[in-house]
């Protein structure tokens, strides 16, 4: 589902314009974005859980040359599936 698909569903199901749900859903982006750069977890109960993850340097393998490289440390993000979420799934 792209971007577009997403904003279009959740105007028809919410019934706000789509223009509203493009707003709310940058807003959301921003502010998940500051609140994982501060690593602090976005728990969205029943759905899942966003969670800042630092991954230490490690060494690495170019496949076409076969040199090691270093990847550097780097913040990414895991998500953990929520209870409802994982058994609505799973039915």
């Amino acid at each position: 589902m792209k971007r577009s698909d997403l904003i279009a569903a959740i105007a028809a199901e919410s019934g706000c314009s789509k223009k509203d749900v493009d707003a709310m859903l940058e807003a959301f982006c921003s502010v998940a974005t500051n609140a994982l750069r501060q690593r602090d977890p976005i728990v969205l109960k029943g759905f899942g859980t966003l969670s800042p993850r630092e991954q230490n340097s490690r060494p690495a393998r170019n496949p076409k040359t076969g040199e090691v490289v270093i990847i550097p440390k780097r913040l990414s993000v895991k998500f953990s599936v929520g209870k409802f979420l994982f058994e609505d799934l799973n039915k």
